[in-house]
């Protein structure tokens, strides 16, 4: 049996039109909100702070560069988007264009981008939500608030700090107090972060009651953070000290560049809407007006943010776990920092909403090809969702958001995402050419012959140090310069193709971005990367090839 075996675009379309049972309750608008929610959460909150802080004011250039990645990523899906209508996302267009095996590879990367990303979101909501209960007064312990392996290094670093003579904050006083105060089973502290958990549980069972709820709670969401977003945008630019904007990279290029992982995990959920196109009215025309009109909002009200941060304070100041509410609370705007706080806890709401849709319908996909266990096809009767995979993704995101740390975890899943958009990009090279009039898009071709090459030409110029000192030091270099030279080499062999071929520019350039941010994500997440496709291909092997539909 061939691991590249394909499925035919018209056999998955037939397979969708037949005894899904999914309502088609979605328009363009219902599309662009979700994208938006997928998109806007704990990445504007948090990490867009860490992003500026390597990179200085010129962190908007960053988010520009993100932004054309994600745009080309965009224009690809939206072709698949058109070609198949179903669910399943990247799992299925990778099934139509590569085969299986990589098929399945795809989705399991997609299940890790959305079970370790909403762990991630999770937590932060958590974070999010403590503050807003002290902001009325009410305090939570801490061991129900932190997992235990922060509560045990927390605890450990405090008491270093102790012995040496330091002399702690209130906050950390108290820390160490509810510490030695909590619970004890065993020779253990019990910790757990308990508002994780319970949220977690409350958006899987609002996912699992059915699209219409769930587009509804989006909505609402949505508008409430956008207000609040522009709101915060229109009065900081009147704090903005146009003097923080100089130097205005002071890290140079590769300072900017330093903060791809955080500001991309701010872009990681357009994508997800896809999983929706057997819930849309008129998938082939929504879809993809959908995750364009949501990115390019996201992207202006991004790099507006960007600007208002960096203008009211020093970038040096943003290495903050919340830093738009600390900028307004240091110019002694302590109100617009407590609206900020609700905003963000909506606004991590939403997304977790949106990616707890998601994933069980690549689940459902997957199933349906018999890859996985009937049981994750099933569709409830009267809620008309994905029942069973719902319920198994809940438990696959909230059991960890109640014990696990979130370290590694955005790497993790801008590796899964960006692995994702490459696949897609490049499948979009596979289809066969269909007339304009059989499909409502259109990716643009441009002829990327000459054009690619000199791209490549430039970038390597631009690169010549690097690469230079990576080759010559090849013996001494580290993961992350070896990460390098093997996509130089990706490079220069794809350069080669797209001029023989005369290939299309807009996927090809796609491709090409989306792997230059993944060799700029740090070695050791890679590590736990294959770690994880390696599970995957172990699963496939023992169960999903034998039970593959196609090799019935």
């Amino acid at each position: 049996m061939s691991l590249l075996r394909k499925k035919p675009i018209q056999a998955i379309g037939s397979d969708a039109a037949h005894g899904t049972g999914l309502k088609k309750v979605l328009n363009v608008r219902d599309l662009t909100f979700m994208g938006i929610a997928a998109v806007i959460g704990a990445g504007i909150f948090s990490t867009i702070g860490t992003a500026a802080f390597n990179g200085g004011p010129g962190i908007p250039i960053l988010f520009i560069i993100t932004a054309v990645t994600c745009g080309f990523s965009a224009l690809c899906y939206a072709e698949f988007a058109s070609r198949v209508p179903v669910a399943g996302s990247a799992y299925t267009y990778a099934y139509v264009s590569f085969g299986e095996v990589v098929a399945w590879i795809i989705g399991w990367a997609l299940i890790l981008e959305y079970s370790i990303g909403n762990i991630v979101v999770a937590i932060s909501w958590s974070g999010y939500f403590d503050n807003l209960l002290q902001g009325i007064g009410i305090h939570l312990p801490a061991w129900l608030l932190t997992d235990p392996f922060t509560a045990a290094e927390q605890y450990e670093l405090l008491q270093g700090q102790l012995a040496q003579g330091a002399t702690l904050i209130p906050a950390q006083q108290t820390f160490i107090q509810t510490y030695e105060q909590a619970p004890v089973i065993g020779s253990y502290r019990f910790f757990v972060n308990l508002p994780a958990f319970l949220i977690v549980v409350l958006i899987t069972t609002i996912a699992y009651i059915g699209i219409r709820e769930s587009k509804k709670g989006t909505n609402f969401m949505v508008l409430f953070k956008v207000a609040v977003i522009i709101f915060v945008i229109a009065i900081g630019f009147f704090y903005v000290d146009t003097n923080n904007w100089r130097p205005f990279m002071p890290n140079g290029f590769g300072g900017v560049l330093a903060g791809v992982s955080a500001v991309f995990y701010a872009y990681i959920g357009f994508d997800a809407i896809s999983t929706t196109a057997e819930e849309c009215e008129n998938p082939q025309r929504d879809l993809p007006r959908g995750m364009i009109y949501s990115l390019i909002i996201c992207t202006v009200l991004y790099i507006l943010i960007a600007l208002v941060l960096t203008g009211m304070v020093p970038y040096t100041e943003l290495k903050v776990p919340d830093p738009l509410a600390y900028v307004f609370e240091k110019l002694n705007l302590d109100w617009i920092g407590y609206i900020i706080s609700v905003s963000a806890v909506v606004a991590t709401t939403s997304v977790l909403l949106v990616f707890q849709l998601g994933q069980p319908r690549i689940w459902m996909s997957m199933s349906r090809d018999g890859l996985l266990p009937k049981k994750f096809s099933k569709v409830h009767p009267k809620f008309q969702t994905p029942s069973f995979a719902t319920i198994v993704t809940g438990c696959l995101v909230a059991i960890p958001s109640l014990v696990l740390p979130s370290s590694l975890m955005t790497d993790l899943t801008s590796i899964g995402t960006l692995f994702a958009f490459v696949l897609v990009c490049f499948g979009v090279l596979l289809l066969p050419k269909l007339a304009k009039g059989e499909r409502k898009f259109h990716l643009p071709y441009i002829n990327g012959q000459w054009i690619i090459p000199a791209v490549s030409l430039f970038f390597m110029w631009s690169f010549r140090t690097r690469i230079i000192d990576a080759i010559t030091h090849i013996d001494n270099e580290g993961y992350q310069e070896i990460l390098f030279l093997i996509f130089i080499v990706i490079l220069i062999v794809v350069s080669v193709r797209a001029f023989i071929k005369k290939l299309s520019f807009i996927p090809i350039m796609g491709a090409l971005c989306c792997l230059y941010l993944m060799i700029e994500i740090p070695a050791m997440s890679w590590f736990w990367f294959f770690l994880w496709m390696g599970l995957g291909l172990l699963l496939y092997f023992s169960y999903g090839r034998k039970k593959s539909r196609l090799a019935q």
